[in-house]
């Protein structure tokens, strides 16, 4: 079937794929991890979108949800290992135990509704999450996730059959293509008003590399493919999280 969710599925996919490249370089404050922890997490989240493409093409919308959830839960751990490495790190406190031990594998991350709530109640994140916040969308799509997760109605079982004549197939498809469209856009969201570096292009420090003098504000270009993001994606769909976010940072947004 062709529909408009599975080139949006490839953009994000590609869209992760680059920044985790791109961020290899960036040290994880208070961890002992060598590489930017981040970086296998936007890889996973690749793989996880790739597997919802190909689970879409199968038809199974049901089996899709499972994985959006799945995708959901991975933006939130993001956000609140960065937050809570942010909130923790110090001179004083080098390495935060709670996140460090995480990656390490000692300790489990604390469950959902804790991170979630941490994230709610940041002074730092208040502004983005008002605008976030404004409306019930996010608690609709949690909700969806979870109806189809948990087989809350017998029509998220009949969602999983390709082989019945659904007439509502094309809704529910635009409704899932809306749902991971909102899910990227709080990721994005959050993740840039936290963590601008991260937008960055290579050109200041492919100069560095070579040794060359860099072209005087070059650390704050943008990364093309972030560019692309903010007007193919957040602008038209979320102005006022876009200009929340040029607003705070200093990286040359377009």
């Amino acid at each position: 079937m062709q529909h408009p969710v599975f080139e949006a599925l490839n953009f994000y996919s590609d869209f992760y794929g680059s920044l985790s490249f791109s961020i290899m370089g960036f040290v994880s404050s208070g961890t002992y991890a060598i590489m930017n922890i981040d970086t296998y997490t936007f890889s996973s989240m690749q793989g996880t979108i790739e597997s919802i493409r190909d689970v879409l093409k199968k038809g199974r919308i049901n089996d899709a949800y499972a994985l959006l959830r799945k995708y959901y839960d991975s933006t939130i751990i993001n956000i609140y290992s960065d937050l809570y490495l942010s909130d923790n790190f110090s001179i004083e406190n080098f390495i935060v135990t709670q996140i460090d031990n995480w990656v390490k594998g000692v300790d489990k991350i604390p469950e959902y509704r804790i991170m979630s709530q941490y994230i709610k109640n940041s002074e730092k994140l208040q502004q983005i999450n008002n605008l976030l916040g404004k409306d019930d969308r996010y608690k609709k799509i949690r909700d969806r996730c979870n109806d189809n997760t948990h087989y809350n109605f017998y029509r998220n079982l009949l969602l999983n059959d390709n082989e019945i004549h659904n007439p509502s197939r094309v809704k529910h498809l635009n409704t899932f293509s809306y749902d991971i469209e909102n899910l990227f856009i709080q990721h994005l969201g959050y993740l840039f008003y936290l963590n601008d570096h991260y937008m960055a292009s290579s050109d200041y420090m492919d100069s560095v590399d070579v040794g060359l003098q860099p072209v005087e504000g070059s650390q704050y270009w943008v990364a093309s493919f972030v560019q692309d993001v903010f007007d193919k994606v957040i602008k038209p769909k979320r102005e006022d999280i876009a200009t929340e976010i040029k607003d705070k940072t200093m990286m040359q947004l377009g």
